[in-house]
């Protein structure tokens, strides 16, 4: 059988807060879903809106993280692969469940307020992800945009004393 691929990437908003639960090893796991906005034209010319929800589920130290800084509405970023499932219930159904196994997610937005609601992001708090159990810091300014990169230093112009190249298109 030839070799596959199976990678997503999804960016939307936490439809509630995630679930946790220890399977009985103890291992952490935290389900959350993901509301994913997207918009099209349609056959008529309006533009068409859908929402898909989709579900995601995290492990290990990860899984404890997201519990405890995220919240219903905020933004995040997930990587990770999709996985299928099947189980049977107690009337003999077998039941399908189609999921993203997150290998990483990035918290998107500012930092919760200190009401603990964590619904309100401040503005220029710290962009970062989770993995393996590790906080990465993506440089944060206070003060600063939500969004992580700062692109002045990548511009060419009067501060870094080089001219703007043409570009044939």
């Amino acid at each position: 059988m030839a070799r596959g691929f199976n990678k997503v990437i999804i960016m939307g908003n936490l439809t509630r807060d995630p679930e946790i639960r220890y399977t009985a090893s103890n291992k952490a796991y935290a389900r959350f879903t993901v509301a994913v906005g997207r918009t099209w034209k349609g056959s008529n010319g309006e533009l068409q809106e859908h929402t898909d929800f989709i579900p995601v589920v995290v492990w290990g130290p990860q899984a404890e993280n997201c519990e405890r800084y995220l919240s219903k509405g905020r933004p995040v970023l997930v990587e990770g692969s999709i996985n299928t499932r099947s189980y049977e219930t107690q009337q003999g159904e077998k039941r399908y469940v189609t999921e993203v196994q997150a290998l990483g997610v990035t918290f998107l937005g500012g930092r919760r307020d200190d009401s603990g609601s964590g619904s309100a992001p401040s503005r220029g708090g710290d962009v970062g992800s989770f993995r393996d159990g590790g906080f990465e810091r993506q440089g944060s300014k206070q003060g600063a945009d939500d969004f992580p990169l700062d692109i002045s230093e990548y511009e060419g112009g009067e501060e870094s004393g080089e001219e703007e190249a043409d570009i044939p298109f």
